[in-house]
């Protein structure tokens, strides 16, 4: 049995436990509408607001009807453009959830950010997300003239590894990936899946519950656009920055994630961060260990954007 009490310390017990007050862990016997309304009720008590330097616009990607919002800097930096993808079990989620995370990677990289309102289950089943995540890459890498680096979250870090393997040997494909604490499709009989199915924050029933309802319950083995590490083929993709938490069941897929694409010859280090849950990017703003890891993930991303690897 994990002792959560050693692993995790007070800051981030008081953030779980605010968490829990507005998000209770047996949210997933709600109806799907009132998860979502109360997610959102959630996202508004976590916002941080904005940087005084940043700016943003909502509007469209027309082609596809995919509702996007773009931040800019005063300060901005033409290196590169970061496509956000966000989290939320592949049910949860938008523009707003997200918002001031976008806002806070834009302000101290200077890059121009774009948060994709991907297309959510049980409405749009698998592929839908995947295909609007996919249909935004296409979009970014032919409307600026820099390259893209992406980014996201949980299910949003999903979105982004099978993006880096549908692009592959494309004129245009990302040039870095930072997957937060991302579900890859890594084999749940072992490791963290195992050590921490019952972790504060996310559980194994949790993501067994979001598996069904993003695929309506059919059997999506073998999938790459679903679960990125059945890939028989780790060559020749973006250089690649996994941040996991370390109380967190899908911690494994990053060490998984990088140990296969390091085995092809290719760049990809990963970040365990100690004693941390899933979801803490909210608490980056009231838990040290959390705003460390965000100020990697920024610091990482402005590496990516400029074409660097130091790791």
């Amino acid at each position: 049995m994990t002792d959560y009490k050693t692993l995790i310390d007070a800051e981030t017990w008081a953030f779980i436990e605010r968490t829990n007050s507005f998000y209770p862990p047996d949210t997933i016997d709600y109806t799907i509408a009132q998860q979502r309304a109360i997610y959102d009720r959630m996202c508004r008590e976590f916002f941080a607001g904005y940087p005084d330097a940043v700016t943003a616009e909502t509007t469209i990607i027309a082609a596809h009807d995919i509702p996007i919002r773009i931040y800019r800097s005063a300060t901005p930096n033409k290196a590169a453009v970061v496509l956000y993808i966000h989290g939320g079990g592949f049910i949860l989620g938008g523009l707003d959830s997200h918002d001031d995370v976008c806002a806070e990677l834009c302000a101290p990289t200077g890059f121009e950010v774009v948060s994709v309102d991907y297309r959510l289950a049980p409405e749009h089943l698998h592929p839908a997300a995947f295909d609007d995540a996919l249909h935004a890459f296409e979009w970014a890498a032919s409307t600026y003239d820099r390259p893209v680096v992406l980014c996201g979250d949980s299910a949003g870090g999903n979105l982004c590894a099978a993006v880096s393997h549908a692009t592959r040997g494309h004129a245009k494909r990302p040039i870095g990936q930072v997957l937060i604490y991302p579900s890859l499709g890594g084999d749940r009989s072992r490791g963290s899946y195992v050590t921490h199915a019952e972790a504060p924050m996310l559980t194994m029933r949790d993501l067994e519950f979001y598996k069904h309802v993003r695929t309506g319950g059919a059997d999506g083995s073998g999938d790459i656009a679903l679960s990125p590490l059945a890939d028989a083929d780790f060559t020749d993709l973006p250089p690649t920055v996994l941040i996991t938490a370390q109380c967190d069941p899908l911690s494994s897929d990053g060490e998984a994630y990088r140990d296969r694409v390091l085995a092809t010859g290719g760049h990809a280090t990963w970040f365990e961060e100690p004693g941390l849950v899933h979801g803490y990017l909210r608490a980056r703003h009231t838990v040290g260990r959390a705003r460390a890891s965000f100020n990697r993930i920024v610091a990482v991303v402005s590496v990516l954007g400029r074409g660097g690897w130091t790791w």
